[in-house]
């Protein structure tokens, strides 16, 4: 085995550099360590002017995504020696205006997942006095898969869609408007539909299922996308059948 690995990875320094460029850094080779681990090596070691973004180092804030070898990854997930004997290409996400070497602008992104409304829409709070807003465990089994969602971005690197389409909303913010559709406290579904009824938002998505495959935390985007179809469709027929809205 080798004892060390080469990383091939993007720079751009926009002040210097009007394309991003490659930069190719050698570290040494250790089976615990994950490519975040060998980018924090090149930048204490060899290049301290490489930008990336990371923080928990546990797949939990999201924040380490890149593309390595052309696949979404976190990188505080992905171990070096699933790589070996390398190079590995490490990248910025696709689908995303580069800021700085690693670092991708996702300015949009929080647009797009602000324009869902991903929070309890009520028509009427009900008084203190009343308590707090029970449920039963199915109704909470019945969006939990959806909560998990850590906004890392990698379902929008991995959509063909989002590469062609960049007014598609996206895999995460539908299922995370499908998160909060589907709980029993929430009233603000129809606002949801009225935003996402469109080809822009759900019927934008040709079920490719590759944001599912790179979802780390196996939320399952794809398929809250065609939950969400299947409902939005039963209540089109609905309203069509009983024009007198008695859906």
């Amino acid at each position: 085995m080798a004892s060390t690995i080469t990383l091939a990875v993007t720079r751009y320094r926009p002040e210097e550099e009007a394309e991003p460029t490659v930069q190719s850094y050698t570290v040494p080779f250790r089976k615990d360590w994950v490519v975040l681990d060998a980018l924090n090596h090149i930048k204490d070691t060899q290049d301290g002017t490489l930008s990336y973004r990371w923080s928990c180092r546990m797949g939990v804030c999201g924040s380490c995504g890149m593309m390595v070898n052309g696949s979404p990854k976190l990188t505080c997930a992905a171990f070096l020696s699933d790589y070996a004997p390398g190079p590995l290409r490490v990248e910025p996400l696709q689908f995303f205006p580069i800021i700085r070497d690693l670092v991708v602008d996702v300015g949009e992104f929080l647009h797009k997942l602000k324009k869902v409304k991903p929070w309890i829409v009520r028509a009427e709070e009900a008084p203190l006095s009343d308590g707090e807003y029970r449920q039963t465990p199915d109704e909470l089994d019945a969006y939990k898969q959806f909560s998990m969602c850590i906004n890392c971005m990698l379902c929008y690197a991995a959509c063909p869609v989002v590469g062609l389409e960049s007014n598609f909303v996206g895999p995460a913010a539908i299922a995370l408007a499908q998160r909060y559709n589907l709980d029993s406290r929430d009233q603000g579904a129809p606002e949801r539909l009225d935003l996402l009824s469109d080809h822009e938002g759900i019927w934008g998505c040709v079920f490719v299922g590759d944001c599912t495959k790179v979802c780390p935390k196996n939320v399952d985007p794809a398929g809250s996308i065609q939950q969400y179809k299947l409902t939005t469709a039963i209540d089109s027929l609905k309203s069509w059948l009983l024009p007198w809205g008695a859906r």
